[in-house]
């Protein structure tokens, strides 16, 4: 690639900042590009042809810099604010999809550390237009798109491929569930009831944080914090088989159950755990009944307000939700049979995980391979 010669960005490609806050969006029938994965929409289009969008404020903010993705896009489209739209000017010398894959492989070296600012780092547009990128000749730029984008489509497939064996799954709890539940309505705080191990926080402490994904994504580990860097004055500590729940985003699903691994580690108290009433519900069960999307619509209903204004989901209305519950003894043979399938999701966790890498590894080492 050092035999490349570098091009400005600003110099192939026109360079201009978003014109539509988020918020702002009417929803219509042109693509909204956003930092999401996902795009929106708009009601009029502020942009046309063929163009990479990039993120102009850093993704994690707090002082630090970096950027998550960006995103390729043709023909009539709007950008949010918080982003710069490149639109290809010189269709004749680069591809924006060969300026998308080498962006994406080089953003770290190439454009976060040109973010600069305090708590909201941010680019200029100016100090992106200036970025140099290898402009291969056309030929050269249309052979490394073919190839990533072949690349791309397997790891989608295998995705769609590793979703329908987990729906499956899914389906089967489901199905069980509504079928020897059919007849045994309950309401959750009967089953399960709020149990919290609180510990003071000491400025000189180190606390491991954890944190919930929503849409039944399960629970993470975050780095460990201060006791001097945090308003609060207590946490909750994490415990096995504990039902974690989020009070902000439970309503979109943000709900878990504890595993021996993240037990001891530390929530603040918008995260709210509860433990199963040992003679009527079984943890494990539960635990994956709450990661079915069946469930979540249960958690909307009982959390006040629309849409992204919902309020925090707080105990009581999670503890009142009513729904068809199997006895004992039938959760335990569904649990039972849904743990021979453990062996196969740590599989597909791991396939996840190597597929997710594979993308980013070939354009990392195409880029950094002599032309």
């Amino acid at each position: 690639m050092k035999a490349w010669p570098k091009v400005a960005l600003g110099e192939l490609f026109q360079v201009e900042k978003g014109k539509i806050g988020i918020m702002a969006a009417i929803p219509g029938g042109f693509p909204l590009v956003t930092t999401a994965e996902e795009f929106l929409s708009h009601v009029e289009p502020h942009f046309s042809g063929d163009a990479v969008c990039i993120p102009l404020i850093s993704a994690t903010g707090h002082g630090h810099a970096s950027l998550k993705r960006l995103h390729h896009i043709e023909g009539d489209f709007s950008v949010g604010s918080i982003l710069c739209a490149c639109v290809n000017q010189s269709p004749n010398r680069v591809m924006a999809r060969f300026a998308y894959y080498y962006l994406t492989a080089c953003k770290d070296s190439t454009l976060v550390p040109l973010m600069q600012g305090t708590a909201n780092m941010s680019m200029k547009i100016q100090d992106v237009a200036g970025v140099q990128i290898p402009l291969p000749p056309l030929k050269k730029q249309q052979a490394i798109v073919a190839r990533f984008d072949a690349l791309a489509e397997k790891t989608r497939e295998l995705e769609v491929h590793l979703d329908a064996a987990d729906n499956a799954s899914a389906a089967l709890l489901l199905s069980l569930h509504h079928k020897l539940g059919s007849d045994r309505t309950v309401r959750l705080g009967d089953i399960i009831e709020l149990h919290e191990v609180t510990e003071p926080i000491r400025a000189e402490g180190q606390y491991t944080q954890v944190g919930v994904r929503g849409f039944g994504g399960g629970l993470f580990a975050k780095a460990a914090i201060a006791g001097s860097g945090t308003a609060y004055k207590s946490f909750n500590r994490l415990y096995t088989d504990a039902i974690v729940l989020s009070q902000v985003k439970g309503w979109e699903g943000a709900l878990a159950l504890c595993s021996a691994e993240l037990a001891g580690m530390f929530a603040s108290p918008e995260y709210r755990t509860f433990r199963c009433k040992p003679t009527v519900a079984n943890a494990a069960y539960l635990g994956e009944l709450f990661r079915t999307e069946w469930f979540w619509p249960q958690l909307q209903a009982a959390t006040w307000g629309v849409g992204a204004r919902k309020e925090r989901t707080r105990p009581e209305q999670f503890l009142n939700i009513q729904l068809p519950m199997p006895a004992l003894v039938d959760q335990l043979k569904i649990a039972e049979i849904l743990a021979k399938q453990v062996p196969l999701k740590a599989k597909h966790t791991a396939i996840r995980a190597a597929n997710a890498a594979l993308l980013p590894a070939t354009l990392e080492r195409v880029f950094s391979e002599p032309a």
